[in-house]
C-alpha cells in the first residue's frame, strides 16, 4: 500500500481552509476590509473555535475585538494552499461532464487553467470547448512538458481511468482529481483524490430521507384493551 506523504497540515483542515478562501474572495470582492470569526466561521459552515483552531496552522491572523483583515488573510490561505500563481491542468474525458468542468470560467479566478483537453474518440478531437481544442491521447505527453501541467482531472469511464492514470503519472502529472466511479492505484510521488458524484447524491438523499422522517408525526400509540 502507498503510504501518503506527511503533511503539516491535516488534509481535512486543507479543505476547509480552501472554503475559507472563497468566503473570504467573496467578501473581498464585496469591499469588506475585516471580519470578525463568528462571521466567517458562519458563512463557512463551521463553529468558530474550529475556524481559529484551522487558521492558527498559518500562524498569527487575527486581532482581538478587530478580526481578521479579509486581505491579509485572503492572501496568506492563498500562499499556504498554493493558489496564488496558476497551476496548469489538463483534463481527459470530454463526454457531458468533462466538457462542463473544461467549459467552467470559474476556475481561472481560482489559480487553475486547463492547458489541454484529450479524448480518445476520433468525433471528440477537433471540438473546441471551453476556448480549448480536444486533442487525441497521442499528444497527451507533449502537451504535459511543453506547459508543465501539474494536476490532471478524469472523466472517463471507469473501465479506462487506470489507463489514463497511468498515462498521466508518466507524463509527469504529479496531483490528479479522479471523477471516475473507480479507486485508482498511483505510483508514490502521485496524489489522488476521488469526487464520487453519486456517493454524494446519496448522502444527500439519505439527509433528505433523516429530514421528512423527523418532520413526520408520530403514529399514536393504541392502548391495550
Amino acid at each position: 500500500m502507498i503510504q501518503p506523504r506527511p503533511r503539516t497540515i491535516p488534509e481535512a483542515t486543507v479543505a476547509r481552509l480552501a472554503v475559507y478562501l472563497r468566503v473570504l474572495t467573496a467578501l473581498g470582492d464585496g469591499g469588506r476590509s475585516t471580519v470578525s470569526s463568528g462571521e466567517l466561521a458562519a458563512a463557512a459552515g463551521v463553529n468558530p473555535a474550529g475556524l481559529r483552531k484551522d487558521l492558527s496552522h498559518l500562524g498569527p491572523c487575527g486581532v482581538r475585538g478587530v478580526g481578521y483583515e479579509v486581505a491579509t488573510l485572503h492572501d496568506r490561505i492563498s500562499r499556504v494552499l498554493g493558489v496564488e500563481r496558476s497551476r496548469g491542468c489538463v483534463l481527459v474525458g470530454m463526454g457531458n461532464l468533462g466538457s462542463a468542468l473544461a467549459d467552467y470560467a470559474g476556475f481561472g479566478t481560482r489559480g487553475f487553467e486547463f492547458v489541454g483537453l484529450f479524448d480518445a474518440a476520433p468525433d471528440r478531437v477537433g471540438q473546441s470547448i471551453g476556448g480549448h481544442t480536444v486533442q487525441p491521447m497521442d499528444a497527451l505527453d507533449e502537451v504535459v512538458a511543453a506547459t508543465q501541467a501539474s494536476i490532471g482531472v478524469i472523466t472517463t469511464p471507469a473501465e479506462v481511468a487506470q489507463s489514463v492514470c497511468d498515462r498521466l503519472a508518466r507524463a509527469g502529472v504529479r496531483s490528479i482529481l479522479n471523477f471516475a466511479p473507480v479507486p485508482l492505484a498511483a505510483p508514490p510521488g502521485v496524489d489522488v483524490r476521488k469526487v464520487d458524484l453519486s456517493v454524494e447524491l446519496q448522502v444527500l438523499a439519505f439527509l433528505g430521507q433523516q429530514r421528512l422522517g423527523a418532520a413526520a408525526p408520530l403514529a399514536p400509540v393504541e392502548e391495550p384493551a
